[in-house]
């Protein structure tokens, strides 16, 4: 049976590199920020096997970028998040749990410090633009928050270095991890970061100004021809092996950063300009949090999708938010909130999956 189509929409937008995706057969697409994301283009799973051996070439648009500038520009970023951004020199970038007044998750985006009164929040799936607007608008804030014209195209996989030299020197090659430089591309400064949704390694190039989208994409893979480079895309795969958290899939405003294992990121003794301080200080010993789990059986599809746990006696012990097969591992891996009785490495639980019951285990860490 064939899958329905999504139907086209003005509200559901296209990217400055969707001809050029659909040029290469992507086969199936999803909605992220109200803009096209690939899904996969040969199959998720020879997508996955690619993306460990070479290099590809994702169009991630969908990451829209917030940008925040002017003199209340870090305390109004500070407001959202309990990590503290005080020491962000002007090429770093930070991973941070965004949050409510109650400590909630809202996005867990990437913020990239571009001056001292500039940022960008290069957002997950759930719209901040307004937030932030709300929170300068209430607290007459002196900074000007916009959408800036701007969307990254990822370069992941382990041959993405030698791409990138190819095509911007050595020195971009060198970067640090969550550490950005400028490049040049058609005239146009462009930021490219040490950073990226795998697990591999690679670049995010933040195109600024969409013109320049299908130049800077047959530029890559002109230079890419030998290194096999491909066109691809986010992979289920690869990111529960590795144990990336997909928001709005494996955490929501229904969860915090300490039930979402993220607690690394919260500076409660330092961050206290954080709406969210006060009440994550009462959320610091959760009762459920973030597990791997390995479950028996046959290969399950790739899905994100809410599966119930239960212990070995029948009772609640959480659910799973995305499992699939892993070929490299040869079992079905998997990410789950679990309750804490429960969640101690080593204890077995039984998901209940849609073709019954089957065995897991929980793991001390991810696979890769």
């Amino acid at each position: 049976m064939s899958l329905p189509h999504i139907s086209p929409s003005i509200r559901v937008r296209r990217t400055p590199f969707t001809r050029r995706v659909e040029e290469a057969g992507v086969k199936a697409y999803s909605v992220y920020n109200r803009m096209l994301i690939p899904g996969y283009f040969h199959s998720i799973e020879e997508d996955y096997a690619h993306l460990k051996r070479a290099v590809q070439v994702w169009d991630v648009s969908c990451e829209r970028q917030v940008e925040i500038k002017g003199p209340d520009a870090l305390a109004l970023v500070q407001m959202t998040t309990p990590r503290d951004l005080s020491r962000m020199t002007d090429d770093q970038c930070y991973y941070i749990p965004m949050v409510d007044d109650e400590g909630q998750i809202l996005n867990d985006p990437i913020v990239i410090r571009l001056a001292e009164e500039r940022y960008w929040l290069s957002l997950a799936d759930s719209d901040m633009l307004y937030y932030c607007k709300g929170l300068a608008m209430g607290r007459d804030l002196n900074v000007q928050i916009f959408e800036p014209d701007v969307s990254p195209l990822a370069v992941q996989g382990p041959k993405s270095d030698e791409l990138i030299e190819r095509v911007f020197g050595a020195d971009i090659v060198e970067t640090r991890f969550f550490r950005h430089k400028t490049v040049n591309f058609q005239g146009q400064d462009m930021v490219i970061a040490r950073s990226g949704w795998s697990h591999q390694g690679g670049f995010e190039i933040y195109l600024d100004g969409s013109q320049h989208g299908e130049a800077l994409w047959d530029t890559l893979f002109e230079a890419g021809k030998d290194l096999d480079v491909r066109a691809g895309c986010p992979n289920l795969i690869e990111r529960i092996e590795a144990g990336l958290l997909s928001y709005g899939n494996d955490m929501s405003i229904n969860d915090t950063p300490f039930e979402s294992g993220l607690g690394k990121y919260c500076n409660l003794d330092s961050a206290t300009e954080c709406l969210g301080h006060a009440a994550l200080m009462q959320k610091q010993n959760p009762g459920r949090q973030i597990r791997p789990l390995a479950v028996a059986g046959p290969a399950v599809p790739s899905i994100s999708w809410s599966w119930p746990l239960t212990d070995t006696a029948g009772n609640t012990a959480g659910h799973v938010t995305s499992i699939t097969w892993s070929p490299d591992f040869e079992i079905n891996v998997a990410i789950a909130m679990v309750r804490k009785d429960h969640w101690a490495a080593g204890t077995t639980l039984n998901v209940q999956a849609p073709d019954g019951p089957r065995a897991a285990e929980v793991r001390d860490s991810f696979w890769i």
